[in-house]
């Protein structure tokens, strides 16, 4: 790894959490500020420019969970959607 800008630990901590709930039999969230740049979500099921969206391997086809951003196919009221949030998005 080279000494440039430092990397950032938030999509570790995603993947470690995801992991970590889903071998718990919990589901995986991400709460995604919509606001910010790049990020494509369903803007109708967003609220206060948040949007909450269920990451379990159940509801999130093909779930990238890289350190560029997550990203997936779900069924939003029945209609296919690719999400793409980029991991600065992420608030929690």
């Amino acid at each position: 790894m080279s000494a440039g800008a430092p990397v950032s630990k938030r999509p570790y901590l995603v993947r470690a959490m995801h992991e970590w709930m889903s071998d718990s039999g919990h589901t995986p969230h991400i709460v995604v500020d919509t606001t910010m740049a790049d990020v494509s979500v369903p803007e109708q099921h967003a609220k206060d420019g948040r949007i909450i969206l269920n990451i379990s391997h159940s509801a999130a086809h093909d779930l990238r969970l890289d350190n560029e951003a997550v990203s997936f196919r779900a069924r939003f009221g029945g209609t296919p959607y690719d999400v793409w949030v980029p991991g600065a998005a992420i608030l929690g």
